[in-house]
């Protein structure tokens, strides 16, 4: 098999667009064996596979495999020191709002940081939650940064990018109570909420919280009292400890 030694190669440059947010309309990149190994495992579709041909032997199997030189998959990756593979992967169909079923889901709301980002959605997944539904402010879920936080739980968890009030809307039309992280009046102790088979919990931006819209929207507000000398928690940090104390 050809390996690919130019960074001009124009396969190589399509690819290395797939960089940038602007260019993923259909897919984007994965980087590493664990990631990928991820993605194979649940059945994504890869368009095309970035191996140097020390590691080639991992992947004889495939057919969208393309050898390259180590310094031609630097290009392709925002690591400094890349793992030896970089895959295009085909961003999943979405469907349609009024498909969704009961079930947990979170609810994202403007969440800027990346980390934070791929950390609630990880968070999610080891929860068993039913999907993941981000606000169209929300950081990129196929950002390296956002994707390296993730550890590839969007193979396993849907995550969807929608209008987050008419997502509330419909899930409050098949009975899914909403419950909203807030410090305003009103809101109870997380310890003292009934579990229950089916909910949805809205976490809001690191600095202005939940808006007002959504705030009013919910069927119950939630907080988590903190007795030592802090305002507030990391908005990761704090879905983590509602999610796991609402299964």
């Amino acid at each position: 098999m050809t390996i690919i030694t130019s960074k001009a190669n124009n396969l190589i440059k399509k690819t290395k667009k797939l960089l940038q947010k602007k260019y993923r309309s259909h897919s984007y990149l994965i980087e590493g064996w664990h990631l990928f190994a991820e993605a194979e495992k649940t059945g994504a579709v890869f368009l095309n596979i970035f191996v140097v041909s020390e590691q080639a032997e991992k992947v004889r199997h495939l057919k969208q495999v393309k050898l390259v030189t180590e310094d031609v998959l630097k290009t392709l990756s925002e690591s400094p020191a890349p793992q030896g593979i970089v895959a295009e992967v085909a961003m999943p169909p979405v469907p349609k709002l009024s498909e969704i079923a009961a079930g947990r889901f979170l609810l994202l709301e403007d969440i800027q940081d990346p980390g934070n980002l791929g950390t609630m959605v990880r968070t999610a997944a080891a929860a068993d939650f039913s999907a993941v539904f981000i606000s169209e402010k929300s950081a990129d879920i196929y950002n390296q940064k956002t994707l390296r936080a993730m550890q590839g739980s969007h193979f396993y968890l849907p995550v969807y990018r929608t209008n987050l009030l008419e997502t509330c809307l419909l899930l409050q039309k098949q009975s899914v109570p909403l419950l909203a992280t807030s410090l305003k009046q009103g809101a109870v102790d997380y310890r003292k909420l009934f579990k229950t088979e089916h909910f949805a919990l809205i976490m809001g931006n690191e600095g202005q919280g939940i808006s007002d819209e959504l705030t009013q929207r919910a069927d119950q507000l939630v907080h988590i009292p903190m007795p030592g000398q802090t305002e507030s928690l990391n908005v990761a940090v704090a879905a983590g400890i509602v999610i796991f104390s609402l299964i």
